[in-house]
C-alpha cells in the first residue's frame, strides 16, 4: 500500500458516508412521497452537494496522488470530509412531517449547507496552491484563466445562493451552479471521447 491508497482508504471512506447520507435521505423521500411537497429548490441542493463531493474524489486523484504520507494531509482530509458531512446531513429533513415542503427546509438549512462547501473548496484551493507555491512548482502548474474563472464563479454564486434575501436570487444562483457543473462533466466526456475512450485488456 502506497502513501496515496493509505490516505485515500480514510479520505474515500468518509466522502462517502456523506454521499450515503444524501442518497438515504433521498430514500427517504421517496417512500414518503405522498406526505410532503417536492418542489425544486432541496432536489437542486442535492445534485449540487453530490457532484461536488463527486469532484473531490477527482481533486483527491490529481492533488494528493503525488504527495508523501503526512500526517497534517491526514487531518486536512479528515476536516474536508467532516464538513461535506455535516453539509450533507442537512440538505435533506430527517424527519418527515405531513404536508411538510421540501422548499421550506432548503429555505432553513441553505446558509450551512452552502457555506460548509464552498469552506471546504476552498481549504482545498488555498492548501494546494500553498504547497505547491512553497516547493517553487506553482509556476508549472499553468493555471488557465478557465481555473481562475471557474473558481471565482464558484465562490461568488455559491456565496450569493446561501445568503442573499431574495426568494428567486438564490434559486437562479444555484441554477447556474448546477450548469457549471454540467460544463465540466461534459467537458470531461468530450476529453474522454477524444482520447478514444479505453480498451478492454484481453478484448
Amino acid at each position: 500500500m502506497d502513501a496515496f491508497e493509505f490516505f485515500f482508504s480514510f479520505y474515500g471512506l468518509l466522502l462517502g458516508f456523506s454521499v450515503a447520507e444524501l442518497v438515504g435521505g433521498f430514500a427517504r423521500l421517496l417512500d414518503g412521497r405522498r406526505q410532503v411537497k417536492f418542489g425544486l429548490l432541496t432536489p437542486m441542493l442535492a445534485l449540487f452537494v453530490a457532484i461536488d463531493i463527486a469532484s473531490f474524489w477527482n481533486q483527491a486523484w490529481v492533488i494528493f496522488r503525488p504527495a508523501p504520507y503526512n500526517y497534517a494531509l491526514l487531518i486536512l482530509g479528515l476536516v474536508v470530509a467532516s464538513t461535506f458531512y455535516v453539509a450533507a446531513t442537512q440538505v435533506f429533513p430527517r424527519e418527515l412531517k405531513a404536508g411538510e415542503s421540501l422548499d421550506d427546509h432548503f429555505w432553513a438549512h441553505r446558509k450551512l449547507v452552502l457555506l460548509s462547501v464552498l469552506a471546504a473548496n476552498l481549504l482545498i484551493v488555498l492548501v494546494f496552491l500553498g504547497l505547491v507555491n512553497i516547493n517553487g512548482e506553482i509556476g508549472r502548474l499553468n493555471l488557465g484563466p478557465v481555473f481562475w474563472a471557474g473558481t471565482t464563479l464558484f465562490t461568488i454564486l455559491t456565496l450569493v445562493a446561501a445568503v442573499t434575501p431574495g426568494r428567486w436570487i438564490s434559486p437562479i444562483a444555484l441554477a447556474i451552479l448546477l450548469a457549471y457543473q454540467g460544463w465540466q462533466i461534459l467537458r470531461s466526456a468530450e476529453a474522454l471521447v477524444s482520447r478514444g475512450g479505453w480498451s478492454l485488456i484481453g478484448g
